[in-house]
């Protein structure tokens, strides 16, 4: 049976958060949209989800602290479809540094902003500038080595790769039914073609996205690795 390596803050109590939080160690802040458009054929949470597995990939295989997702961001993209939750841009960079702020003044050095959005990646690189200490880990960037089974590379938004990893996570949040999408971004939600989306190539993609993740974590904190 495998070690769990890491923790979620959220298991803590907080005298527990305080030890761990003595041993220096990296504080993952996984940011993902709780409610976002995703077509008609993916719930709204399908950031959120992707945003938790990953961390929870992270927490089993590195000594990581994975603080609770961030369901709120910048999606302007979005803002005109039922549902679909989003700040300000300021709002949003003021919500993270706050959080970051939190952390430090408990003693934390070491934080990694896990970002599973677009929008979010410029204010998100902003505020990364501010904090030596501080990484982001885009996941855009993340998973090239399973590229190869996305038969429709064209960047997309929920589209085959993204409804590969829900079909993987969750399947049943996937409306199958609704896979043939046609029409343009604003009246969909959706751009790119998910109909060629198995769980098979979700899970290629999530474990490419990880392998990503723990190198980019390790060659900037080698001692994550012992």
């Amino acid at each position: 049976m495998s070690v769990i390596k890491g923790v979620w803050l959220e298991d803590l109590t907080w005298p527990e958060a305080k030890v761990q939080f003595a041993t220096n160690p990296v504080v993952v802040i996984p940011i993902g949209a709780a409610a976002k458009a995703h077509g008609p054929h993916l719930s709204l949470k399908t950031d959120a989800l992707t945003a938790r597995a990953l961390a929870q990939a992270l927490v089993e295989r590195l000594p990581v602290v994975a603080a609770p997702v961030l369901g709120f961001g910048f999606y302007p993209a979005f803002a005109s479809f039922a549902g679909s939750q989003h700040l300000g841009i300021d709002t949003f960079k003021a919500v993270v540094r706050d959080l970051i702020g939190n952390f430090t003044s408990h003693g934390v050095q070491r934080i990694a902003l896990l970002n599973t959005g677009v929008s979010t990646e410029k204010p998100l690189d902003e505020i990364a500038a501010e904090h030596p200490d501080a990484l982001v880990l885009h996941m855009r960037l993340m998973g090239q080595a399973a590229e190869v089974l996305v038969e429709n590379r064209d960047s997309g938004h929920a589209d085959e790769r993204e409804t590969s990893v829900v079909l993987a996570l969750e399947p049943r949040s996937v409306r199958l039914d609704r896979l043939a999408l046609d029409g343009p971004f604003e009246v969909t939600g959706a751009t790119g073609d998910p109909r060629r989306a198995t769980a098979f190539k979700g899970e290629r993609l999530l474990a490419a996205r990880v392998d990503d993740l723990i190198e980019t974590l390790v060659r900037r904190w080698p001692d994550l690795s012992t």
